[in-house]
C-alpha cells in the first residue's frame, strides 16, 4: 500500500527510545522528513537521526520537555523553521513511566506522586497539539496520532495514574477529530497492549525472562503468549504499522477513533 508519506514532515515526540525510535525509522523509510524529540537521551536521538540520514533520509533531533510549555513551543518552531510546517504529529512522549508492579494500595498513593506525571502527560499533550496546529493547518490537512495503552480498557493494579492520563488522551483526540475535520486534519489514538520491548522484558519475573532470553522479538512474543495467553503480546512492528497507517494520507476518513493493538484481549 502506498501511504503517501514521501516528503511529508512528521514530528514524533519521544522518538529517542521505546516505540518512538522504530516509529521514527519507519516514517523515514516511507520517505518522510522526520523530527524526533528527546528529553535526556540526546545521544540516542542523534544516533537515530544519523541512522536515518545514513539510509538517505532526513531527520532532525529536537529537545522537548512535556512539563515546559516553552520547550514544546521551541521544538515545534524549530521543526517548522527547518521544513516549513508539519503534516503528521505523533504524540508519543510520556511522562508517567508506565504501570508500577510494586505500587501501594491506591488510598496510600501520595498526591505528590500522582499529580506531576498526570499533569505532565495531559498538559504536555495539550500544549504539543496546540503548538503544532498553526504549523499543520496551512498545509491543507494533516494527521495526529496519540499513543495510549490498552490498559485503559482492562485496568491493572498500580496503573491508576497511568490509565487516567492515557484515558484523557482519548477524550482529547475524539474532540479534536470533530473540530479539525473541516481543516482536513484527522485525529486518532493507538492503544497497544503489552509489547515485546527491552523495557517490558526487564519488568518480567525472572522465570519468564529466562524463557525469552536471547530470542528474536517474534519468538519472544510467541513464548510469552504461550506462558500468559490472557495478555496477547504484540511486537513493536504491530504498533508501528498501525500508527503509520493512521498517521498517513492513506488514512482518508478515519478520525476520532481508538485502535487497540492488543490481540482482541
Amino acid at each position: 500500500m502506498e501511504l503517501g508519506l514521501k516528503d511529508k514532515v512528521v514530528l514524533v515526540t519521544g522518538g529517542s527510545g521505546g516505540i518512538g525510535r522504530p516509529l521514527a525509522r519507519a516514517y523515514a523509510a516511507e520517505g518522510a522528513k522526520v523530527a524526533l524529540t528527546y528529553l535526556n537521551r540526546v545521544e540516542s536521538a542523534k544516533a537515530v537521526a544519523a541512522e536515518i540520514e545514513a539510509a538517505g533520509g532526513q531527520a532532525l533531533p529536537v529537545r522537548l520537555d512535556l512539563t515546559d510549555r516553552q520547550s514544546i513551543e521551541r521544538a515545534v518552531a524549530e521543526v517548522s523553521a527547518q521544513w516549513g510546517g508539519i503534516d503528521v504529529l505523533v504524540v508519543n512522549a510520556s511522562a508517567s513511566g508506565g504501570p508500577s508492579p510494586h505500587a501501594p494500595a491506591f488510598e496510600e498513593v501520595p498526591a505528590d506522586e500522582w499529580l506531576p506525571p498526570l499533569r505532565a502527560e495531559v498538559e504536555g499533550a495539550f500544549h504539543t497539539v496546540q503548538a503544532a496546529l498553526p504549523a499543520m493547518k496551512p498545509r491543507g490537512g494533516g494527521r495526529i496520532v496519540f499513543m495510549s495503552a490498552a490498559i485503559v480498557k482492562r485496568g491493572l493494579k498500580g496503573a491508576e495514574g497511568y490509565a487516567a492520563s492515557k484515558t484523557a488522551l482519548h477524550g482529547l483526540s475524539r474532540t479534536l477529530g470533530t473540530e479539525l475535520f473541516e481543516h482536513g486534519i484527522l485525529s486518532n489514538v493507538v492503544a497497544p497492549g503489552p509489547v515485546v520491548t527491552e523495557g517490558l522484558l526487564e519488568k518480567l519475573p525472572e522465570e519468564l525472562r529466562g524463557r525469552v532470553a536471547g530470542l528474536a522479538p517474534e519468538q519472544a512474543r510467541e513464548a510469552l503468549n504461550q506462558a500468559m495467553p490472557f495478555l496477547h503480546f504484540s511486537t513493536v512492528d504491530d504498533v508501528v504499522n498501525a500508527t503509520l497507517f493512521l498517521g498517513s494520507p492513506a488514512n482518508g476518513n478515519i478520525t476520532g477513533n481508538v485502535l487497540y493493538v492488543d490481540g482482541g484481549q
